[in-house]
């Protein structure tokens, strides 16, 4: 049954001095609340390893931001701001990456409503050689609701990921109310990013160094990844009152084989870091049932998990998706969610999440709220209390399911 949850239940006052404008000057001098057994408490990132159970397994978004914002300009000097959603022609990332010539994308466009039929140039005023080479223009093929399928087509062989890195800019938050700076080409992408196809960073990771990681491992603490790609659908604000009424984003996801296995025998702690490695993991129990029940793999709907009740082991689950890639030869699963998870869901998978301060009235202030038993005030309260600095480039929360 799908809840009825009211948005305006999930305020709070956020200052905008409170909201981190730019990082820190070394990622884990971050605050860190830790909350477990209902009390909050303050560290410092650096700390984290020293907090978590051992023999837990942590699990990372290994996702790699792209730069893709695209400025481009009409003959009548308009501009038209392009920012690349996801790929449709070719539409495997990997392939779309190294295409040349010409491709298709999934786009949200500022000022479209001024775009007509013409090819847009690539406003570059500084006229700089290596872009005037590629001779990047955009077409308009089609518009749907929010967003349009543009057609890029350049010169000189590039692959279109040498395109975007040469053209585009990282798409920092745009409650940030800035451009985008040097800063944020480093500091905007997690250490162990290898994957690409964000166009928003999945944020808990950006605390991480070499060190933490190190000392995360030297605990006895297994690590693993998966790579969900962040979607632009991570900045839509929820407009409606009713929650039930809040479309979720497709985002595409990849778990390779080992990493079920590896979860389907954990006996510690499943620690995730960051919402996206939340949605990623819980939907892998849904897609399981969908392995033993239709025998094969698909995206999780929106309000599936509240539909009915599922009476598998999260083993069971797992082992359905196992069977089916071992079945056929597959090493990975590739598949994609709409998964909203709001107060009243069953978490399966996750004990321990390592995450931001998030927006309010935010789908991602819902999962923190159902994550933490409806407790997530006291939490942010207590944050607010203590001068830690909130959303993507802020402070970070160390969480014990409830």
């Amino acid at each position: 049954m799908i809840p009825e949850i009211h948005i305006e239940d999930y305020n709070y006052d956020l200052p905008d001095e409170r909201i981190a404008k730019y990082p820190l000057s070394r990622r884990d001098e971050s605050k860190l609340l830790c909350y477990s057994d209902g009390i909050p408490q303050e560290y410092r990132f650096r700390d984290i390893a020293s907090l978590l159970p051992e023999d837990s397994l942590m699990v990372f978004n290994d996702t790699k931001v792209v730069p893709a914002r695209l400025h481009f300009q009409r003959p009548t000097g308009a501009h038209i701001e392009i920012f690349c959603l996801e790929p449709v022609l070719p539409n495997e990332y990997v392939t779309m990456f190294a295409t040349t010539g010409k491709c298709r994308w999934k786009c949200m466009v500022g000022n479209v409503k001024r775009w007509k039929n013409d090819t847009l140039a690539l406003f570059d005023p500084d006229g700089t050689p290596e872009i005037t080479s590629m001779n990047l223009r955009a077409d308009l093929v089609e518009r749907d609701g929010e967003t349009s399928i543009v057609e890029f087509t350049w010169s000189d062989g590039a692959p279109f990921s040498k395109v975007l890195e040469v053209c585009g800019s990282v798409p920092i938050p745009p409650y940030l109310n800035r451009e985008t700076e040097a800063v944020d080409l480093e500091r905007y992408q997690t250490l162990y990013a290898r994957f690409r196809g964000s166009v928003a960073a999945p944020t808990a990771g950006l605390h991480f160094t070499q060190e933490v990681l190190e000392e995360v491992r030297a605990k006895g603490i297994d690590t693993g990844t998966v790579c969900l790609h962040v979607g632009a659908g991570t900045f839509l604000p929820v407009k409606s009152s009713l929650v039930s009424e809040h479309t979720m984003h497709r985002e595409p996801f990849v778990v390779t084989l080992d990493l079920l296995e590896c979860l389907k025998a954990r006996s510690g702690k499943v620690i995730a870091v960051g919402t996206t490695s939340v949605r990623t993991l819980e939907s892998l129990y849904y897609i399981g049932v969908k392995c033993i029940e239709s025998g094969t793999p698909s995206d999780v709907g929106q309000w599936e998990p509240y539909e009915r009740d599922y009476g598998y082991t999260l083993e069971e689950s797992l082992d359905g998706i196992i069977r089916y890639l071992k079945d056929n030869g597959l090493s990975e699963l590739k598949v994609g969610t709409r998964i909203i998870i709001v107060p009243g869901f069953r978490f399966r998978v996750v004990d321990v999440l390592v995450t931001n301060f998030h927006q309010p009235q935010s789908t991602l202030l819902l999962l923190i709220s159902a994550f933490v038993g409806g407790d997530w005030k006291n939490i942010y309260d207590f944050a607010l209390g203590h001068d830690f600095r909130f959303l993507s480039y802020g402070d970070s929360s160390v969480l014990f399911r409830k």
